[in-house]
C-alpha cells in the first residue's frame, strides 16, 4: 500500500503492532498465572477488571494529556511505565510475591496505556495525506485481529517453555522496542500539540471540551454510535459463542474456531474498507457494515458448521469496517487542537461497550434464551442500520465548513 512508503508511519505502525502482540501474549500469561496461583474465578474477575477498567475511566483525562504534551514524550513514558510494570510482574512470578500485586500492576499498566491510542490517532493525520487515512486506518485496524491470533499462540508457547515470568519479560521487551521505534521517527513536529489544550484553567474544563465537541457534531456522534453498537455486539459474542459452540457439537474447543473466524473476518473487512470508502459514501458503507453485523448474529445459530463460521466472520468484517469509518471520520472532522480529547471519549466508549456486552449477555440469555438474545440484538442493529442509511447528513465536508466559519 502507498502508506508503507512513508517511513515515519511505518515505524509508528510497527511499534503499535509489536506492542499489541505483546499485550495478547501478556493477557494469556496473566490469566494463566493468576489461576495457577489462586484457582479462583474471583481473582480472575478482579484481574480482568483491573486490566480493562482504567482505560475506560481514564480515557477522557488521557485525551487531555495527549492534547497538552508532546505526544512522542507521552508515548515513550507510557512504554517506560508499562515496561516497569511487566518487570514487576516478573518479580511477582519469580519470587512468589503476594498475588494482590498482580491486579495492582495490571491496573497501573492499563492506566499508562490510556493516552497511547489518542496519541497514535492524533499523529496519523500529521504523517499522511488526507486521502491516505482510510487505508492507513485499515492497516492499523488489522493489527488487532492479527495480534489476536498470533499473540495468544506465542504466549502459550512461552508459558510452556519458560513460565509466566518469561512471558511478562517478553512483553516488557515489546514496550522497549515500541519506544525505540517511536523515537526513530524523524518528524518531531508530527507529535507536537497545537497548544490549544493549555487554555482551559482545569483538567475538568479540558475534559468537558472533548464532550462538547462531540455533541455539537451529530454526524460524528452517529458514526461513533454505530461503532459502539458493534463493540457491544462483540462483547455479547465473547460470551454467547461458547453456547453456540456447544450447540454445534464442538464443545469448548469450537469457541477458539469461532473467535478465530471473527479475526479472519476482521482482516477481510480491513482489506475491503478503503476501497469501499473510495467508491461509496461513508454513510452507505457504515449502513452495510451494520447490516452484516445484524444478519450475522442470529445466523450464527445455524446447525451448519461452515455457515456459522461464515456468519461470525461477516460480523467481524462489519465491526472492523465500522471501526475504520469511525477512525477516519474523527480524524477528518475534528479539529487538531481538540482531537485527542474527543478521541479520549470515543475510544473508551468502544472498550466500555465490549465490557457491557459481556456483562449483560448472561442475564439476557437467562431471560429470553440464547436465540432470543441474538435475534433481539440483531434486530436492534438492523433498525439502526436502516435509520442510518435513510438519514441525509454529511460526515465531513459540512462540519469542516462549520468549524472554518
Amino acid at each position: 500500500m502507498k502508506n508503507l512508503k512513508n517511513p515515519s508511519f511505518r515505524r509508528l505502525l510497527a511499534g503499535l503492532a509489536v506492542s499489541q502482540v505483546g499485550d495478547w501474549l501478556y493477557n494469556v500469561a496473566l490469566i494463566a498465572f493468576v489461576f495457577d496461583r489462586t484457582h479462583s474465578t474471583a481473582w480472575l474477575g478482579a484481574t480482568t477488571a483491573a486490566r480493562v477498567l482504567p482505560i475506560v475511566l481514564l480515557g477522557p483525562v488521557a485525551g487531555v494529556v495527549a492534547d497538552r504534551f508532546d505526544r512522542r514524550l507521552v508515548m515513550v513514558v507510557s512504554d517506560a511505565v508499562r515496561t516497569a510494570t511487566m518487570l514487576g510482574l516478573v518479580a511477582v512470578a519469580h519470587f512468589g510475591l503476594p498475588i494482590v500485586l498482580v491486579p495492582v500492576l495490571a491496573a497501573i499498566a492499563t492506566a499508562a496505556t490510556s493516552p497511547y491510542p489518542s496519541c497514535v490517532a492524533a499523529t496519523m493525520p500529521r504523517l499522511l495525506d488526507r486521502e491516505q487515512l482510510p487505508a492507513a486506518n485499515a492497516m492499523r485496524s488489522v493489527i488487532t485481529p492479527l495480534a489476536l491470533v498470533g499473540g495468544p499462540a506465542i504466549g502459550a508457547g512461552v508459558l510452556a517453555l519458560g513460565g509466566a515470568s518469561w512471558a511478562f519479560a517478553a512483553n516488557a521487551l515489546t514496550f522497549v522496542l515500541a519506544a525505540v521505534l517511536v523515537l526513530a521517527i524523524k518528524q518531531a513536529e508530527a507529535f507536537r500539540p497545537t497548544g490549544e489544550g493549555e487554555r482551559e484553567p482545569s483538567v475538568w474544563a479540558s475534559v468537558s471540551v472533548g464532550a462538547r465537541e462531540l455533541l455539537k457534531r451529530p454526524g460524528v456522534t452517529r458514526v461513533l454510535s454505530a461503532d459502539i453498537l458493534c463493540s457491544l455486539c462483540y462483547g455479547i459474542q465473547t460470551v454467547a459463542l461458547v453456547s453456540v459452540s456447544m450447540r454445534l457439537g464442538w464443545h469448548e474447543s469450537g469457541y477458539g474456531l469461532l473467535v478465530g473466524a471473527i479475526g479472519a473476518g476482521g482482516v477481510a473487512g480491513a482489506a475491503l474498507a478503503p476501497r469501499a470508502c473510495r467508491r461509496f459514501s461513508r454513510r452507505s458503507v457504515l449502513a452495510v457494515a451494520l447490516g452484516g453485523q445484524a444478519v450475522a448474529l442470529p445466523l450464527a445459530l445455524t446447525p451448519y458448521h461452515l455457515v456459522a463460521l461464515v456468519a461470525v466472520a461477516i460480523g467481524g468484517a462489519g465491526a472492523v469496517v465500522s471501526e475504520i469509518v469511525t477512525e477516519t471520520t474523527l480524524q477528518e472532522s475534528v479539529p487538531d487542537d481538540v482531537f485527542a480529547r474527543v478521541y479520549g471519549f470515543a475510544f473508551p466508549a468502544s472498550i466500555g461497550a465490549i465490557a457491557l456486552g459481556s456483562i449483560i449477555t448472561a442475564p439476557l440469555v437467562a431471560t429470553i434464551g440464547l436465540t432470543g438474545t441474538l435475534v433481539v440484538v440483531g434486530l436492534v442493529v438492523a433498525v439502526y442500520a436502516l435509520w442510518l442509511g435513510a438519514r441525509r447528513w454529511t460526515l465531513v465536508a459540512d462540519e469542516l465548513e462549520a468549524v472554518a466559519a
